[in-house]
């Protein structure tokens, strides 16, 4: 019987082993872009997530922002060099804001798409997280929880290492309670314009278009409603340039004060009604000419090249450069950059129709303005899967929630991939990538530059 069993467990570890190696050997139809993976310090996430908060600093360090629900957001620091992290900017801290604990009225996310200033100040924005269960099943009681009273303007400094509350700019007041508001407004974007003394604020979750005078730190409204979750860029004539919520194009122009709309066309259509009315969350950057914008969609395949070099007014001509890869529902938030070759990249999700495993793949795209290519670079790949130990399955925070890892899946080749979505990607002066993708919270940086795929 004991001859039997071992002969029996040896055949069940040889099939095992055989199985896993056929598995390996299947031929992968994708090229990998392979990229070594950090776990962000677990102490500054509660859900093991983030947003589009991703940037280099003047100084070559990474900073990113994360979401602890119902406790408090950070700005964390990571050392090209050295590989370690740190948090460099406390929100609760800094806005002296209970360190504790406080559910809904929490700062509990750093969602903005960081800001690096002509001084080297980095800018971010906090807002609300989302009612915990408990708090959930306070609601559908009749009762109350607590009021969440406006996200914070902050900077953080890198040379002297030190950061700024530059306060709320709609806080939830006893005017705004006359007028049925029930929190106030948290920060979606912040964007500096350091020469001219201003920043450009939009907030969340009635995306008002909102400017604070550095000097005299007073916040007024402009009048705009934005697209949701936008961005302001600022193009070379000095202008705050931002897309509202039926797809226009908005500026603010600091020389006369003065706030104008333009309509946003694909030829002779609006540009509302070419992309269709289920199209969200556009996000665009601006060309280091200052004249042309690259946008993309959430849930859309194309990019789109804008020119805002019109004057006041004037329609905005924008150009389908086509879909930056071919598939079915696609993905793609905060994750446009413009390298310093000029060229535009960007991560696209779409469905793993190949066959070859499931769930979903990352394209990383590129956009050659040069020669208008628009080439698939690759399938984002974890280089050393070993970063973080996904056989414990979720961990638990402080109060016994639990911290989801189901972010990555594995393709039958063996090779780690992310799941879900990528959160934020950006190229450095270097011409090195990074991007950020969640469960777990993780920073992946590519290394060695990306191969030309005309070149394989």
């Amino acid at each position: 019987m004991l001859r039997t069993f071992s002969s029996c467990l040896l055949l069940l570890v040889l099939g095992s082993a055989i199985g896993t190696s056929l598995a390996q050997d299947q031929q992968s139809p994708f090229h990998y872009i392979r990229a070594k993976a950090f776990h962000i310090p677990p102490e500054t996430t509660t859900e093991e997530s983030g947003y589009f908060s991703l940037c280099e600093g003047a100084d070559g360090r990474i900073y990113i922002g994360t979401a602890a629900y119902g406790r408090n957001a950070y700005l964390v620091e990571f050392d090209p060099k050295t590989e370690a992290m740190r948090v460099v900017l406390d929100t609760h801290k800094l806005v002296g804001l209970p360190l504790s604990a406080t559910g809904y009225a929490a700062q509990s996310k750093l969602h903005t798409r960081n800001h690096v200033g002509a001084s080297g100040k980095i800018y971010v924005g906090s807002k609300q997280g989302y009612p915990s269960a408990a708090e959930k099943k306070l609601i559908e009681a009749g009762q109350q929880i607590p009021e969440y009273l406006g996200g914070y303007v902050m900077s953080y400094d890198p040379k002297t290492q030190t950061s700024e509350n530059l306060g709320m700019p709609m806080p939830l007041t006893d005017e705004q309670r006359a007028k049925g508001k029930k929190e106030g407004q948290g920060v979606i974007d912040v964007t500096s314009d350091e020469a001219r003394g201003i920043l450009y604020v939009i907030t969340c979750e009635e995306q008002r278009w909102m400017l604070y005078d550095i000097k005299s730190k007073i916040y007024r409204d402009l009048g705009v409603v934005l697209k949701d979750q936008p961005n302001t860029i600022i193009d070379a004539r000095g202008r705050g340039t931002a897309i509202t919520s039926d797809y226009q194009i908005a500026r603010y122009d600091p020389q006369s004060d003065a706030v104008s709309v333009s309509p946003l066309l694909v030829g002779d259509r609006k540009f509302s009604e070419y992309v269709g009315a289920d199209r969200v969350h556009p996000d665009w950057r601006i060309a280091s000419d200052g004249k042309t914008a690259y946008l993309q969609l959430l849930n859309d395949l194309r990019m789109f090249k804008i020119d805002l070099s019109a004057d006041a007014g004037v329609a905005v001509q924008a150009i389908d450069l086509g879909n930056r890869i071919e598939g079915e529902n696609p993905d793609s938030r905060g994750s446009i950059s413009i390298g310093p070759d000029g060229n535009v990249c960007s991560v696209v999700r779409i469905d793993n129709k190949s066959g070859f495993g499931s769930g979903y793949v990352h394209h990383l795209v590129r956009h050659e303005p040069a020669s208008g290519k628009m080439v698939d670079m690759g399938v984002l790949a974890i280089s050393n899967p070993e970063y973080f130990d996904f056989s414990k399955g979720p961990g638990k925070n402080e109060d016994g929630s639990p911290r989801p890892t189901h972010g990555f899946h594995r393709l039958p080749d063996g090779t780690l991939t992310p799941l879900h979505v990528v959160l934020a990607m950006i190229v450095t002066q270097d011409g090195t990538i990074y991007a950020t993708t969640l469960y777990p919270f993780t920073l992946m940086r590519i290394e060695g530059g990306v191969e030309d795929p005309a070149a394989r």
